[in-house]
């Protein structure tokens, strides 16, 4: 059991308290008043190791096999993070601010509704968007179709 508590604390787990090393009850009394305190141990069974790995994990698995260049790929989802936290923090730090969040809501209402009416209300309009999409979308992919 000392060697449980020693591994648990490592794991982010409360190591158990010595009491539980024999599993015994405790009686004792404090005055006239009898106290007893009485301690659980509970046995945990590894499993068979027959669990199924999950079906995106395998895909993630194939896909980091298939990449030539581990190091770059690596190296652009880390700077991906650092992006991600910097663009965050800049966000909160304008979020604190009195005036710049109300007016860049405005901002995004106004371009909003500018986009909806230049590019979704009419059909042929609706239609250039999707060809230009599609085209954008072939140049990033490579594929043709």
């Amino acid at each position: 059991m000392a060697a449980t508590c020693r591994f648990a604390a490592p794991l982010g787990l409360a190591p158990l308290p010595r009491s539980c090393a024999g599993a015994k009850s405790v009686a004792f009394s404090i005055g006239t008043t009898k106290v007893a305190t009485r301690t659980r141990s509970v046995a945990v069974r590894a499993g068979d190791g027959s669990a199924e790995t999950p079906e995106i994990l395998k895909a993630a698995q194939d896909a980091w096999a298939k990449v030539e260049d581990k190091y770059a790929v690596a190296t652009i989802g880390v700077a991906g993070l650092v992006a991600l936290w910097t663009a965050v923090g800049a966000l909160k730090s304008i979020d604190k601010l009195p005036i710049l969040p109300g007016v860049l809501e405005l901002v995004g209402i106004g371009y909003t509704g500018w986009f909806t009416y230049r590019n979704l209300i009419f059909q042929p309009d609706r239609e250039t968007l999707i060809s230009n999409i599609k085209s954008t979308y072939n140049e990033i992919t490579g594929s043709s179709s």
